[in-house]
C-alpha cells in the first residue's frame, strides 16, 4: 500500500495495539498525510492479519481523533486547523496551569506563590495535606521533592527531555515527537491522576498530529521547535512553580505562533 512503511510483520502479541501505534507512528511522522483515504482491508493486507484486529485498532484511532470514520469509503487521516491547534493548545493549558497551581497551593511554591507561601499550616507539613485536592501520589512528590524516589523519578524524566531537547536542536521532528510524549506521559505521572494524565496524552498527540502537518512544509527545523523541557524539571525540583508555569505558557505561546503563521502561508 503506497504511503505506508510497516514491514508487513506483527510480532506483538496484541495486534490491536501493534497496528494502533504502528499507523499512529506515520501519521505522526507525516506519513499518512491529512486526508488520506484507506480501508481496512487495505491495512489487513499491509501487515499480513486478519481484518478484526485492525477495524479495532481504527476504531481506536478514531476515538482518539487522529482519524475519521466514513461508513463508505473506510477511514481517512484527520485533517486540522490552526483554529483546531488553538483549541488544543487552549485546553493543555487549562489541565497543565491547573496541575502547578494545584502544587502551589498544596505545597507553597516559591517566590511567595500558592496557600501559605511554603510557610507551613496548622499541622506544619507545609500545606501538602487535606483540602489540597490533589492525590496521594502528588502529596508525595511535595513532601519528597527532591528526596531519593521522587528525585530517581524526575531524573528518568530529565533524562527524556535532554533528548527531546537534542532532537530539537538538530531539528529532528520524528525523534522529538517521541521523546517529548514520553517526557510528559512520565512528568504528569508524577500529579497521581491517571484519568488526567491519559486526557493530557490525548491532547498532546492530538496537537502533535495537527502541527505535523503545518511543520513538514519547513525543510529546516533546527532553531524552530521549543526546547525549555530541562528547564521545566528543574523548576518542578525547585518547587519553583511560578517558573513552570512560565515556562509552559511560553511553549505554547511559541508553539501557536508557529502554526499560525505557517497556516496562514
Amino acid at each position: 500500500m503506497p504511503g505506508i512503511s510497516g514491514t508487513g510483520a506483527v510480532t506483538r502479541s496484541t495486534l490491536r495495539q501493534q497496528i494502533a501505534d504502528a499507523l499512529r507512528d506515520e501519521v505522526l511522522a507525516g506519513r499518512l498525510e491529512p486526508g488520506r483515504e484507506f480501508t481496512v482491508k487495505e491495512i489487513a493486507e499491509q501487515y499480513g492479519v486478519s481484518a478484526t484486529p485492525v477495524r479495532e485498532a481504527l476504531v481506536d484511532l478514531s476515538a482518539q481523533g487522529l482519524l475519521e470514520a466514513d461508513q463508505h469509503r473506510g477511514f481517512r487521516v484527520r485533517e486540522y486547523s490552526a483554529a483546531d491547534f488553538r483549541e488544543m493548545i487552549e485546553a493543555r493549558a487549562l489541565v497543565t496551569d491547573s496541575m502547578f497551581r494545584a502544587l502551589a497551593a498544596a505545597g507553597g511554591a516559591r517566590h511567595g506563590e500558592g496557600a501559605g507561601g511554603g510557610d507551613g499550616g496548622a499541622d506544619g507539613e507545609s500545606g501538602a495535606g487535606a483540602g489540597s485536592g490533589l492525590s496521594a501520589r502528588a502529596q508525595a512528590f511535595l513532601r519528597e521533592v527532591p528526596g531519593p524516589r521522587t528525585a530517581a523519578v524526575l531524573a528518568g524524566v530529565r533524562r527524556r527531555g535532554e533528548e527531546a531537547q537534542r532532537a530539537a536542536t538538530a531539528g529532528d521532528l520524528t525523534v522529538l515527537i517521541g521523546y517529548d510524549l514520553r517526557f510528559w506521559r512520565e512528568l504528569s505521572a508524577l500529579y497521581g491522576n491517571a484519568h488526567l494524565g491519559d486526557f493530557l496524552h490525548r491532547l498532546r498527540v492530538q496537537s502533535w498530529v495537527c502541527a505535523v502537518q503545518h511543520l513538514r512544509r519547513l525543510g529546516d527545523l533546527r532553531g524552530v521547535l521549543w526546547c525549555g523541557h530541562t528547564e521545566l524539571v528543574d523548576a518542578l525540583v525547585q518547587r519553583d512553580i511560578p517558573a513552570a508555569r512560565a515556562l509552559v505558557a511560553a511553549y505554547n505561546t511559541h508553539a501557536l505562533a508557529l502554526v499560525e503563521r505557517l497556516s496562514a502561508g
